[in-house]
């Protein structure tokens, strides 16, 4: 069950815009988050929940997806996400950023998994602009945003397709299908 799950949850860059998602719903992903693991037990994130169409536009303007495929323009008008979940390092509980970057790591994917098991799906954008939507959310000196997970039911066609070691790895589209390449399971282990 985990093995599909995990397989399922792909990057999604094109959201079905009819369905929206609730407080609720991104609360149920953040409250598994919450119960993952976190190094020394320090708890240190918070989680900005952004729903609201008014918020949802905002913050889809100040952050980009699809890295690879910039001449897209993606996500295609119409295609937008439906919420956001926007994950923050709290400077009251921990200074040091890069410590607990694990954590945040841990937190993402527990949401993604939590969101595709829901029947919905996600996208960690680590592209925004930092400051600006640091103002637009109103998050001061204290929350230091880390991650923000784009959140909606896809309407996209994702396979995953292995590559051979050496081969591009970067993902792209063709016919409407978007690829993510993977490396071999003998590419990757080195013993």
């Amino acid at each position: 069950m985990l093995k599909n799950l995990v397989i399922k949850n792909r990057s999604c860059r094109g959201y079905n815009k009819e369905r929206k998602v609730t407080e609720d719903e991104l609360k149920d992903m953040v409250d598994l988050a919450r119960q993952s693991a976190s190094g020394v037990n320090l708890q240190p994130l918070k989680y900005y929940l952004v729903y609201e169409d008014e918020q949802v536009a905002t913050v889809k303007s100040l952050t980009k997806l699809g890295a690879h495929l910039k001449e897209l323009g993606l996500p295609f008008p119409g295609e937008e996400p439906a919420a956001y979940i926007v994950i923050c390092l709290d400077h009251e509980l921990c200074k040091d950023n890069s410590k607990y970057l694990i954590d945040v790591g841990i937190a993402a994917q527990t949401i993604t998994l939590r969101a595709t098991e829901m029947g919905l799906a996600g996208c960690m954008i680590g592209n925004y602009k930092e400051s600006e939507l640091n103002a637009a959310l109103g998050l001061g000196d204290r929350y230091f945003i880390q991650l923000v997970i784009a959140i909606g039911e896809s309407c996209e066609d994702i396979r995953m397709k292995e590559i051979d070691e050496g081969d591009p790895f970067a993902y792209y589209r063709e016919d409407g299908v978007h690829y993510v390449p993977k490396r071999k399971l003998e590419d990757v282990i080195i013993n």
